[in-house]
């Protein structure tokens, strides 16, 4: 029997394409009045992610370890509006204490929370089994991609539930697949969209998603060079992301996404049998 499918057949996409254009985002200001908090907000996705919503009229609080970094992407957003609301907050995703502190010092500068991306992770070097790396450099990337996952879930729902906001966690889809040697970034990554899940349990008012944003050139493909080629842009799931939390989606919430799907294709293609099966969610496949 061959083995069930681990993906949605669509058109891959690797860019912009019409179905996640942010153009009539940016003409309506259609987030005009939300508060976005993203980690991970230095560069790449996040920067992207960060200046798809500023440019969409939205609040924006930035967070990440390196704050100059932080503040040339606010200095970016700013140029580009001068008006832009902007606060950006040096944290290390695995302190609880700092992350309490970004996401409360959000809350009291703009009032409230909309749409929470917890985007900040980590990879180490894929190169062997994990008995022949360093436990701590296994635990260390667990922490970075999981346990700072949960501490942003942690401080952050209380108030996605007063705003029936969304939560948007950057998964990979090395967290459905088993490429060996990946162990430390794909547990995690796995881990991640069942969390997803029981926020959708735990929190049903606020629309979660974890997201697969692409190949996209960061700091896990740096660490492994020539592993793959890197098609798909910052703005595949910048795009993307303007999209889920728009409210068109909202039947999609609860699991697992992927960039590079069509999301035309995929109401068009999937949506009822999605809906009758509760999500794209982690299941057993038990022969019959």
């Amino acid at each position: 029997m061959p083995a069930p499918a681990e993906d949605l057949t669509t058109t891959e996409r690797n860019d912009i394409y019409p179905g996640i254009d942010p153009t009539s985002h940016y003409k309506n200001q259609t987030y005009k009045g939300k508060v976005v908090f993203i980690t991970g907000a230095n560069r790449g996705i996040g920067e992207a992610t960060a200046l798809f919503y500023a440019r969409a009229g939205a609040t924006v609080s930035l967070a990440a370890r390196d704050a100059s970094l932080l503040e040339a992407v606010k200095a970016q957003i700013l140029k580009e509006n001068p008006s832009a609301q902007v606060a950006t907050f040096a944290t290390d995703v695995k302190s609880v204490e700092q992350v309490q502190a970004a996401i409360e010092g959000t809350v009291a500068k703009f009032g409230k929370l909309d749409v929470v991306f917890a985007n900040a992770g980590v990879a180490d070097r894929w190169i062997e089994p994990f008995t022949a790396t360093d436990p701590n450099t296994w635990w260390s990337s667990m922490e970075i991609n999981l346990r700072g996952v949960y501490n942003v879930a942690h401080f952050a729902l209380p108030h996605l539930d007063k705003t029936n906001g969304y939560f948007v966690a950057t998964s990979s889809k090395l967290g459905v697949y088993r490429q060996p040697f990946t162990s430390s970034y794909a547990v995690a990554k796995h881990a991640l969209i069942r969390l997803i899940e029981f926020i959708a349990i735990e929190h049903p008012q606020v629309k979660a998603y974890a997201i697969h944003p692409g190949l996209i050139k960061t700091g896990a493909t740096d660490a492994n060079p020539g592993m793959w080629d890197c098609p798909d842009t910052p703005e595949l799931p910048a795009g993307t992301l303007l999209r889920l939390t728009s409210g068109k989606e909202d039947w999609l919430a609860g699991g697992y996404v992927s960039s590079n799907w069509d999301f035309d294709e995929v109401t068009e293609k999937y949506k009822e049998k999605i809906i009758e099966l509760g999500g794209v969610v982690s299941r057993l496949t038990v022969p019959q």
